[in-house]
Formats: C-alpha cells, sequence, structure tokens
C-alpha cells in the first residue's frame, strides 16, 4: 500500500509537476471516473483548470481488442491492422462509432452540465490516470488528444507498472509515474481505499475546480 486515497495521490503527484504552476497554458485533463479525485488534486496544486477527457473504445466484441477510440473534442483515432485483419467496413465502423458516440455526449453532459470542454489547442495537457496497469486507454486518450494540436502532452499517474510507464513515452512527449513499483499487479493494491468514484462526485470536482479557476482569473 503506497497511498491512503486518491487524494493523497495526487497530491503526491502534484509534486512531480510542481514546475508546472501558475502558467496561464497548462490545462488538466482526468480520463473519468476514478481519475479525476487526483487530476482536481493535480490542477488545485499548479493553479490550472481541469476537465474530463473522455475516452470510448470502438468494440469488436472482444474485450481487450478495438478497432480504435473516439474521444471529447469530437476526435476519433483508428487501429486499421485491426480493421485490415477483421474486414471492417467503412459502415461497420461508423455504426459503432455512433453508438459510442452518444455514450461519449451523454457522459459529458453528465460530468460537466452546460459547461464547454476546455480548449486545448496550443496547451501543455497534463493527461492524469489514477493509476497505469496496461495503459491501453491511456495510449487512445493521448492520441485522440494528439489531434486536437496541443502543443505537448504530459502523461501523468501516481502508480505505474515500470514497463507500461517506459512504453508511454513514444504516446507523450513526457511520462510522469511518481512510482512504479515491481511486481505491479494491479492498481489497487496501491491503494487503501479505492472504491469506485460516482457520476456526482465527479461533477461536484469539476464545478469546485471550475469556481477556483473563476476566482483566479477575477
Amino acid at each position: 500500500m503506497l497511498f491512503k486515497d486518491r487524494v493523497e495521490a495526487g497530491q503526491l503527484l502534484a509534486t512531480r509537476l510542481a514546475p508546472l504552476a501558475d502558467r496561464h497554458d497548462v490545462v488538466v485533463l482526468a480520463l473519468p471516473r476514478g481519475e479525476v479525485p487526483v487530476g482536481f488534486e493535480v490542477a488545485k496544486a499548479l493553479k490550472a483548470p481541469l476537465d474530463v477527457f473522455v475516452v470510448r473504445k470502438l468494440g469488436v466484441g472482444q474485450e481487450e481488442l478495438a478497432m480504435g477510440a473516439i474521444a471529447s473534442g469530437n476526435t476519433r483515432v483508428l487501429n486499421t491492422d485491426v480493421i485490415q485483419e477483421l474486414g471492417m467496413s467503412e459502415p461497420d465502423i461508423d455504426a459503432v462509432a455512433a453508438r459510442e458516440e452518444l455514450e461519449l455526449q451523454r457522459r459529458e453532459h453528465q460530468y460537466r452540465s452546460n459547461r464547454g470542454p476546455l480548449n486545448v489547442e496550443g496547451k501543455i495537457c497534463i493527461l492524469v490516470d489514477d493509476g497505469l496497469a496496461t495503459g491501453s486507454t491511456m495510449r487512445g486518450a493521448a492520441a485522440a488528444l494528439r489531434k486536437q494540436q496541443p502543443a505537448r502532452i504530459i502523461i501523468a499517474a501516481p502508480v505505474a507498472a515500470p514497463a507500461t510507464c517506459s512504453e508511454l513515452e513514444t504516446e507523450a512527449d513526457e511520462v510522469i509515474c511518481a512510482v512504479t513499483p515491481e511486481p505491479f499487479l494491479a492498481i489497487g493494491q496501491w491503494y487503501q481505499e479505492f472504491r469506485q468514484t460516482s457520476d456526482e462526485e465527479v461533477r461536484s470536482l469539476l464545478e469546485q475546480s471550475a469556481e477556483q479557476s473563476q476566482r483566479r482569473a477575477a
């Protein structure tokens, strides 16, 4: 056990990101839902805005296999190798993407209420996870975020499998894993409390962060 909870993990991660504090070109993006409490602590420490970055895999009926992903900002990333191997047609892809787009929009509205997404173009974007095991979702998130033309992408997590932390260096401009224990096994084992984060908690933390940003701008 390394962390009492996600709050403590986020506070530790924030210390590793301290050089990025008090800048106007930094945005913290958390993959919902459990990652948002970690991202909230990072954003608060850096005095940066916080948003969710929702990613939905374009599944093909197998848990670990996907033909791509869609993400916040109307972004789509496709895995051409999987598509060609399975013989997926464009209508097949569009049908799956349309279904996942509905769920993505539902989640974004649920989390943000009436606020729009943060603009990431030209910004230093910190993609936050509460832990990196295989890193598959983070890979999709980084690829999707890259299409929105940020200045830099920093993948950040309080705990990660050592190999995954190294492998993700090809997906981002920088990868910061606060702790890389070996053997890793599972994310939850490094937290004393690792309960599910509710939609209401995500919404509340995003509202608090937005209010903090408004006060800093006043």
